[in-house]
């Protein structure tokens, strides 16, 4: 059976621990996994098409997806066009869809954002995955700079999340991750399963 590849692009981190989080679910199935982050320097005989199935994982910061991904995906496209492959959008406004406190004008623009950053990620791309899944991210006061953590404050207050910036706030749902991990390892054990006589 062909490894699974899952690429990121983080800049504080969340999306790697999302990223690694999915590896380990779907390793816990019996599958290979590679991981790797596309902000880093890539083996240079990296080959997209060997890989079976293909997870991108990238964080969204100012109403848009990580550079180093929309870069990965430009270069590899024609590859990523003929694999099964899953995209994990990990924002804020994600983190307002999923909030059982917010009201439902809130949860509708904040699950219309996430839809307008998703197609402008396809359109930059010209990439169309075949599973997007929407994934709430974190807010992490503490690493931040302070004109960054003011700037975050600003927009947590926007989107109805945290403006407590004494401490960080996750808001990734990892039980929702391991069912995402779940269902696509499901058809690639089932395919790698001996025909039964």
């Amino acid at each position: 059976m062909r490894n699974i590849a899952v690429f990121y692009a983080t800049r504080e981190g969340q999306t790697r621990r999302i990223a690694e989080y999915v590896a380990q679910a779907l390793r816990s199935r019996g599958l290979q996994v590679d991981v790797f982050d596309v902000g880093a320097a890539l083996p240079e005989a990296l080959d997209v098409a060997r890989f079976a199935t293909i997870v991108l994982a990238a964080s969204i910061h100012m109403g848009k997806h990580e550079r180093s991904m929309i870069a990965f995906v430009r270069a590899h496209r024609p590859a990523l066009e003929r694999l099964p492959t899953a995209f994990l959008s990990v924002s804020l406004s994600q983190a307002a869809v999923e909030d059982p406190n917010a009201n439902p004008a809130r949860k509708r623009r904040a699950a219309a954002e996430v839809a307008r950053t998703v197609e402008r990620f396809a359109r930059t791309t010209r990439f169309r995955p075949r599973r997007v899944q929407p994934v709430a991210g974190a807010l992490l006061y503490r690493q931040y700079g302070v004109a960054l953590r003011l700037i975050m404050r600003f927009i947590s207050g926007v989107v109805g999340a945290s403006t407590d910036t004494s401490r960080d706030h996750e808001y990734t749902d990892w039980r929702a991750l391991a069912r995402f991990a779940h269902e696509m390892a499901d058809p690639l054990v089932a395919a790698a399963r001996p025909a039964q006589r």
